[in-house]
């Protein structure tokens, strides 16, 4: 039997999730903005450390979130959209951006994520002389307090996206098994609805 895991890639408006995830998938980026306008769900199957895996990969458009001006949101407007059982997040947000960081602030700390792996991804990377603080900060902070993974990436030039989800896939398997997946080798790109190695 395989066994689905569940990835909700979540963030503020522009900051990158689509991007992110097609570059994952696709080896696909182009430059300009196309807003996501509903929930779209990717589906491809990995094989990791020997075992096969058919992913949801979850990406949400903005007006579903109930985003208004000044990032007001609502945690409770979530619980419609099929996260409840989510294995691990990606919460993503642009280095460049702070009210973007301050949108996953407000996203990690309500407890309705639980205990599910989360990984917090710092996108636009290839913009880094721009960012609005620095990365050792920003690291400390969401390791040592919020006790969560940090990662950031480039989808542009697909810098750190496959190792994004490697690390994802890895911590979401181990915790749901309560045991430690080290060994992850990656063969080939994902690609959806065909199966790869990982």
């Amino acid at each position: 039997m395989v066994e689905t895991l569940t990835v909700a890639v979540l963030g503020a408006p522009k900051v990158g999730k689509t991007a992110i995830i097609r570059q994952f998938l696709y080896h696909d980026f182009t430059e300009k903005y196309r807003p996501t306008e509903d929930r779209y769900i990717y589906r491809p199957s990995v094989m990791l450390n020997g075992n096969s895996y058919d992913l949801k990969i979850m990406d949400f458009d903005q007006v579903g979130w109930g985003v208004k001006p000044g990032w007001i949101w609502e945690w409770s407007d979530l619980k419609c959209w099929g996260l409840r059982n989510t294995d691990a997040y990606i919460l993503v947000y642009d280095i460049c951006s702070p009210e973007s960081f301050e949108y996953v602030k407000m996203l990690r700390q309500t407890n309705n994520i639980g205990e599910a792996p989360v990984i917090i991804v710092g996108s636009k990377r290839d913009l880094q002389r721009q960012r609005f603080t620095p990365r050792r900060t920003l690291s400390l902070l969401v390791k040592k307090t919020w006790k969560c993974g940090y990662m950031e990436c480039s989808a542009k030039y697909n810098w750190h996206i496959v190792l994004l989800f490697k690390e994802l896939l890895c911590c979401a398997v181990a915790h749901g098994c309560k045991s430690n997946h080290s060994a992850v080798r990656l063969q080939g790109a994902l690609h959806r609805n065909r199966c790869s190695l990982m």
